[in-house]
């Protein structure tokens, strides 16, 4: 169906033939959308991120497209309807397959979004496709990032996901690592598994697999990965579905799939993006542990801003203080910290005094007026760590379109706006990259990819 050559020409219509939109993916967050498109471009696919839902009438030049959304935490109905809405906007662009992209950590509670949105987008897609909208998988491994897959059960690293910290996150807190039992409960889709031993026999059992799923009843299936090759696997098994779900770390086997159907040729300059002149700074909102732990890194050695939602609360100026800090560093052309990342009790602390709804957009309203704030003072250059925060920044930046370069750290690539005045960001989940990643995300925006 998707990517054969016989099908390619016929399922996609006039449009793939005029713009080369091969692959659209949704994505339920904004460093996420990044994630992925880091992964596609690693692929050799012309990649463009945009920001929401385009106007119906825009075209976008890409090989891959990839509209990166705000749905991960909200309502699932409101969630839904967004995912539709782009799901409408890639078929326009003739796009031949389609990918949700959710967080490697599977990041959502029994009341969706994942099987929600999943459910819709097989139902929307299946007068067209038919039987190969019938059937897709949920697999969000990422080996390189530590994320594996074993008879169903998600690992971070050497960890169960119920006991690598995700327990707490403060609006996903993810509780138990088996994705069959987590997806069930968001579902009246069966859910079933396609286990290692599967995978090791390669691409054709695992397609058998798929078949045999299908003909139980099975709509959905986590898929185990624990390693690339296995994603590799997958991906080349996935070929004929309309539809795949997962981590970004499930793209790796994609544009060969394209390649082999003689509709992506073998490309250069994915990842070219255009110099980006300017000052620098970085915004944290993020309260995972790598976020943390990044934050720390910096503030032995540089100058940062902690932002207090509490005080934001009471009504100081919290953002002409963060503001007045920047300028210090940013009069001698010195990047700059402002963060509001805190320990999990920090975080619970001020949750229980505000409520975790106004407490995350406190966080996110106060680091998006800043980010304006700072691009009004010269700032080019932004690092943003955090999917939420990353979603407040890029709205309050009006940035509708990225061109996504190469990676910084796995999960993490450099992008660049488009239009007379670009900005270069780096956008960061939360969960993602080294210790050192603020100074490495700044170099390589820089120029220097050390």
């Amino acid at each position: 169906m998707t990517v054969s050559t016989q099908s390619a020409g016929t399922k996609a219509g006039t449009k793939a033939g005029t713009n080369g939109a091969l692959l659209g993916c949704i994505a339920d967050d904004f460093t996420g959308a990044t994630d992925l498109a880091n992964m596609l471009v690693r692929g050799g696919m012309r990649t463009v991120q945009t920001i929401g839902v385009p106007a119906s009438n825009e075209t976008v030049q890409a090989d891959a497209l990839v509209v990166a959304l705000k749905s991960r935490t909200i309502v699932a109905a409101d969630a839904v309807a967004q995912s539709l809405a782009a799901l409408d906007w890639l078929r326009a662009q003739g796009c031949r397959q389609f990918f949700f992209k959710y967080c490697s950590t599977f990041d959502s509670t029994d009341a969706g979004n994942i099987g929600p949105v999943t459910d819709a987008l097989l139902n929307a897609l299946s007068a067209e496709f038919a039987e190969h909208a019938s059937f897709t998988i949920a697999c969000p491994a990422f080996p390189e990032n530590g994320r594996t897959i074993f008879r169903g059960h998600l690992f971070v690293g050497d960890t169960l996901l119920n006991e690598s910290g995700m327990e707490n996150h403060p609006l996903t807190p993810m509780r138990d690592a088996n994705l069959v039992r987590v997806l069930q409960r968001q579902t009246a889709s069966k859910v079933g598994l396609v286990r290692y031993d599967t995978l090791a026999q390669g691409a054709p059992a695992v397609q058998a697999a798929f078949d045999a799923l299908r003909a139980d009843g099975v709509r959905i299936a986590i898929a185990d990965a624990v390693s690339d090759a296995d994603l590799h696997t997958l991906g080349s098994a996935c070929a004929e579905l309309a539809l795949i779900t997962g981590g970004s770390g499930i793209a790796l086997g994609l544009p060969a799939n394209f390649r082999r159907a003689g509709v992506l040729g073998e490309r250069g300059d994915a990842a070219q993006l255009p110099r980006v002149e300017g000052l620098s700074a970085v915004l944290a909102g993020s309260a995972s542990k790598a976020t943390n732990a990044q934050v720390a890194a910096w503030c032995a050695t540089r100058p940062a801003f902690r932002v207090d939602p509490l005080a934001a609360a009471r009504g100081e100026p919290v953002v002409d203080q963060a503001l007045a800090f920047a300028q210090t560093s940013l009069d001698r052309a010195e990047p700059v910290l402002i963060y509001a990342t805190a320990s999990p009790d920090e975080v619970k602390a001020v949750q229980r005094e505000l409520g975790v709804d106004k407490a995350g957009q406190l966080v996110e309203a106060t680091l998006a007026s800043i980010a304006r704030g700072l691009r009004e003072r010269g700032v080019r250059k932004f690092v943003v760590a955090g999917g939420e925060t990353s979603g407040a920044v890029v709205q309050a930046l009006d940035v509708r379109t990225l061109r996504i370069g190469a990676q910084i750290d796995p999960g993490v690539p450099a992008t660049a706006t488009t239009g007379a005045e670009p900005l270069a960001l780096a956008l960061k989940s939360g969960n993602f990259g080294t210790t050192d990643f603020f100074e490495k995300a700044l170099r390589h925006l820089e120029g220097d990819a050390r």
